[in-house]
């Protein structure tokens, strides 16, 4: 799944999810847009980054309290979406059980990400709240490839002098 965070100082954060099992082969795909605050775009985006501060921040204490309780994160699953409100779980394992904790998309989300866990959409949301995405052209992942090998080997140092 593609986690993209987009931020505009003063106006509501998106983050857009592109599911996997989308085609991109064939050049196109599907992606859910989430709207979230300003603040959980921070923790998000500092998640992706895999930012570390001197102090605990809400999710690492999360994070350190599930450890401290033998639970890790299994997965994420967002669940449903009413009237714009998309719905998610947290799904810890504690061994052999499962826990599911109601939470917000962006809280489930950054704390998997935190931890390299699957993120998941219902089929349901997917139908309900996703939106076609063309590409301009069919995605080649060789000629990608190639592209950054012939990049990488024409980079110098002198490349990075001010």
């Amino acid at each position: 799944m593609l986690t993209l965070i987009v931020m505009d100082p003063g106006n509501p954060s998106f983050l857009v999810l592109e599911p996997v099992e989308a085609p991109v082969s064939e050049g196109k795909s599907r992606v859910v847009p989430i709207c979230i605050g300003p603040h959980e775009a921070m923790g998000l985006g500092a998640a992706l980054e895999g930012a570390r501060f001197s102090r605990p921040m809400t999710h690492d204490l999360m994070l350190d309290a599930f450890t401290n309780l033998d639970a890790r994160i299994d997965h994420t699953l967002i669940h449903a979406v009413k009237n714009g409100t998309f719905f998610a779980q947290l799904v810890l394992r504690q061994y052999d059980r499962l826990i599911q904790l109601d939470a917000r998309p962006s809280d489930a989300i950054t704390l998997a990400v935190r931890e390299g866990a699957p993120i998941y959409i219902d089929e349901k949301v997917l139908e309900s709240a996703s939106f076609p995405y063309l590409f301009k052209e069919p995605f080649d992942e060789e000629r990608v490839v190639s592209e950054f090998k012939s990049f990488l080997e024409n980079l110098s140092p002198d490349d990075f002098a001010e």
